[in-house]
């Protein structure tokens, strides 16, 4: 039997302001984002229920780190003083990936033509 590729998205709207870049720079001012998160999983599918993990999973395994980054304000969160994205999608790696042992990577979507890959 072969191996299967899944992923789901998620979406989730933040506030954030980079700490990090020159003066002036308009990523240093607060400004919102509409998060789209997609989580790609890889395994071979239970014969007995017909799917390599049930999407709705996916779904209550991420359910924890939306109720701390929808709706928020990144800065705040330990860990993301500085929150690029991807010091964001390294941040829900790190915290994702211990409850999904079929995680194989994370893309996450700033807006529709701005995204980072991000594999553990």
């Amino acid at each position: 039997m072969g191996v299967h590729k899944l992923a789901h998205i998620i979406r989730f709207e933040s506030a954030r302001k980079l700490t990090r870049v020159p003066a002036g720079h308009p990523c240093g001012r607060v400004y919102g984002l509409a998060f789209r998160l997609e989580i790609h999983v890889e395994g071979k599918m239970d014969l007995a229920t017909g799917m390599v993990v049930d999407f709705n999973a996916l779904e209550e395994a991420f359910a924890p780190l939306k109720a701390e980054l929808d709706h928020n304000y990144l800065n705040d969160l330990p860990g993301l003083e500085n929150p690029t994205s991807e010091v964001l999608v390294a941040w829900v790696w790190e915290r994702l990936a211990p409850s999904l042992p079929q995680l194989r990577k994370l893309v996450l979507w700033e807006n529709e033509t701005s995204r980072v890959e991000f594999a553990g």
